[in-house]
């Protein structure tokens, strides 16, 4: 067989198409599309000479022309606050590695904390047609909403939980988790706190929860330090310390005072900055993470910190949606995943 000719390769807009593949492979451009779609109709040769045009050429078939005919794209859109943050990534490794595995793809966008920038988000991802949607949280805006009832299509809403799902969710009470550091706390014998929140909604549910529990408790009110709406930095935690030892917010009771942090990045530059100062970690100040990221047990000291099992949360709604493609109507439309204090030196 023959390479295509230059004029084959080169049509007005660059790109091979079903035709030339059929050229190439002595065939009908019905007969390439009958390949593609179903490969039973066509006979072995046949096939083989089209496999091999296929390889020759790079030729990418259309999926959304397909999808027009079949109503399945076979993708998976996921809207994410940070791609960089490991505990998104990592429970996107184990979504992604089951829905892989049943044959889609997976098309993600990063979107921040910002309702707009998720309402124009999922307005873009609509308009490919995917098979289903995967979004981080559970509060969108009404347009989100709205777009997302219209598109009828599988919805599963992760790192949170609600009775009111989409269609269905996948996640944990993140206020629950603040009310376990501060059980925690309180039986470790501190009677004194500050905390340390990233203004994103989800961390403040887990802030007031830590807050209400622990004053309750104690008979103390804990000192709040608010940061930035954003993907938390160690700079953030270094600010948030700084200000609690220089503006005299900790009362000079650094012996009993242990941080929430609304994360482990944060509760990292917690921990370094409280270090630079001379403070011992957690004879001076204590100190409380989030999400029990990969770096969490190698601090100086270890952090302690709640973990959720994330490659658990990503498979869980992975094996959700996968339930509604196969309309199983007894599959339940919201599934708790677990978490755990895990208790090390730096509390």
């Amino acid at each position: 067989m023959q390479n295509p000719d230059r004029k084959d390769r080169s049509s007005r807009t660059g790109a091979v198409t079903m035709a030339t593949v059929g050229r190439l492979a002595g065939v009908s451009q019905v007969t390439v599309s009958r390949a593609l779609s179903d490969p039973a109709k066509v006979s072995p040769e046949a096939m083989g000479k089209i496999r091999e045009a296929i390889e020759i050429t790079g030729y990418v078939p259309n999926a959304i022309a397909g999808a027009l005919a079949s109503r399945r794209t076979r993708l998976i859109t996921a809207l994410v606050p940070s791609i960089t943050n490991i505990v998104y990534s990592s429970l996107l490794h184990g979504f992604s590695d089951i829905m892989r595995g049943e044959g889609y793809q997976i098309m993600l966008s990063e979107i921040g904390f910002n309702a707009g920038d998720e309402e124009a988000a999922i307005a873009a991802h609509l308009s490919r047609r995917p098979d289903g949607l995967l979004l981080t949280g559970i509060h969108h805006s009404v347009p989100a909403r709205r777009m997302l009832m219209a598109a009828a299509i599988p919805v599963v809403e992760i790192w949170d939980m609600t009775e009111t799902p989409i269609d269905c969710c996948v996640g944990f009470s993140h206020a629950d988790t603040g009310r376990l550091a501060a059980d925690f706390a309180i039986s470790a014998g501190y009677r004194h706190a500050a905390t340390l929140s990233a203004g994103d909604e989800r961390a403040e549910r887990r802030r007031f929860a830590f807050a209400e529990r622990f004053a309750t408790a104690t008979g103390n009110t804990v000192t709040a330090i608010g940061l930035p709406i954003g993907t938390a930095t160690l700079e953030m935690g270094r600010q948030g310390v700084a200000r609690l030892v220089d503006e005299g917010l900790l009362q000079n009771r650094l012996e009993s005072t242990v941080i929430h942090c609304s994360s482990d990045v944060i509760a990292h530059g917690a921990l370094i900055e409280a270090r630079t100062r001379g403070l011992r970690v957690p004879e001076d100040l204590a100190i409380i993470g989030f999400g029990d990221q990969d770096f969490a047990a190698h601090t100086d000291p270890s952090l302690t910190t709640i973990r959720i099992d994330r490659d658990q949360l990503g498979r869980a709604a992975a094996e959700a949606l996968l339930s509604r493609f196969a309309g199983d109507t007894s599959a339940p439309s919201i599934r708790l995943v677990g978490f755990e204090l895990m208790r090390r030196g730096s509390a």
